[in-house]
């Protein structure tokens, strides 16, 4: 599949698909299924920041959490650098992998252990890596990473429980930048703060991103939010790739109805409101976009939008529409594209 991007990408997903068991235990029924994540492939690019967007349960934390395999895929293939297929690493490079390729969590408040200080929560992980120089060496660095992220090394002390959601979240990033990776996935780390700390945030990350040049893969459910910060967007829904395309015009050339609607419900009234100061301001809600995505117990006959677009055909409910490229940088999953 063509790619936008250009140079050595810094993951190549192709195909990547997960289904869970619909039940556990001895009289889980056999062969029932619940289809997560629905052959997406998209590439994130050297310094690019590239973004996941969609409603809760449209798969897009699956997907993510795919890509570092705190699940295992059923299908599909991670290529990280070009060369490296991830679904076959060891225990020992999958650990070294990992510390190119770091995780932050929504929830700081429960990835954070509350009984730990924050010199032993930065370090955790890479104590226990190749990486690992000693307590000085990492309580210096430790200190550095902290004051990089807008809190003081005074700190390293303190416990995660003594600080507000934001700074929670600063120690969160803090913790995936002090083993130095190439790729830092973003999980939904702005959607549980105000509106004022999300730009706080937002405006570390692009500072970070500058400053070290690396490489994200943002997860938000706020289609605005993620054309403030991304370069590229892809949209999700059931589990299934909708649109792509370049986040500084997505907003005024969506061609899918889903990825219309997406702008619409968000609050605000352009692309970024949410961080320029709309506290007060609140999209209506469309009723085809209220209350979450419907899970996949089967695989999808037709386009997985079908039953709530305002433009369904028949054909829409008989066939599933290709991913193409419409336009350079540019894929669409509709029979109409716009």
């Amino acid at each position: 599949m063509k790619s936008a991007v250009s140079g050595n990408p810094a993951l190549i997903v192709t195909d990547l698909r997960k289904r869970f068991n619909l039940e556990a235990g001895f009289f889980a029924p056999l062969g029932k299924f619940v289809y997560a994540v629905n052959g997406i492939s998209f590439t994130i690019g050297e310094n690019e920041s590239y973004g996941l967007v969609g409603e809760s349960g449209c798969g897009k934390t699956t997907a993510a959490r795919l890509l570092v395999r705190m699940y295992e895929n059923s299908g599909g293939s991670i290529l990280y650098r070009g060369e490296t297929d991830v679904g076959s690493l060891n225990k020992k490079d999958l650990a070294r992998y990992r510390e190119k390729v770091k995780y932050v969590f929504q929830d700081p408040a429960r990835s954070l252990n509350p009984r730990m200080s924050v010199f032993d929560v930065l370090v955790s992980g890479k104590r226990w890596s190749s990486a690992w120089r000693g307590k000085k060496e990492e309580r210096s660095a430790a200190g550095a990473i902290l004051g990089e992220v807008g809190l003081s090394p005074e700190d390293l002390e303190r416990r995660p429980a003594e600080f507000s959601g934001g700074q929670r979240q600063r120690i969160s990033i803090a913790r995936g930048l002090l083993m130095e990776p190439e790729l830092l996935i973003c999980d939904e780390v702005v959607s549980a703060l105000d509106v004022s700390v999300q730009g706080q945030i937002l405006n570390l990350l692009m500072d970070i991103r500058a400053r070290r040049g690396l490489s994200f893969l943002f997860i938000a459910h706020d289609l605005k939010v993620a054309s403030w910060f991304c370069d590229r967007i892809g949209v999700m829904y059931r589990g299934e790739l909708m649109e792509e395309a370049p986040a500084a015009d997505l907003y005024k050339t969506a061609l899918h109805p889903y990825t219309r609607l997406l702008f619409s419900s968000a609050p605000g009234r352009g692309a970024g409101a949410g961080i320029s100061g709309a506290a007060g301001e609140t999209g209506a809600m469309p009723d085809l976009l209220k209350g979450e995505v419907r899970t996949a117990l089967s695989e999808i006959r037709g386009c997985p939008f079908a039953e709530r677009c305002p433009r369904v055909r028949k054909r829409c409910l008989e066939e599933k529409p290709e991913f193409t490229e419409r336009a350079p940088g540019r894929r669409v999953r509709c029979f109409d594209g716009g």
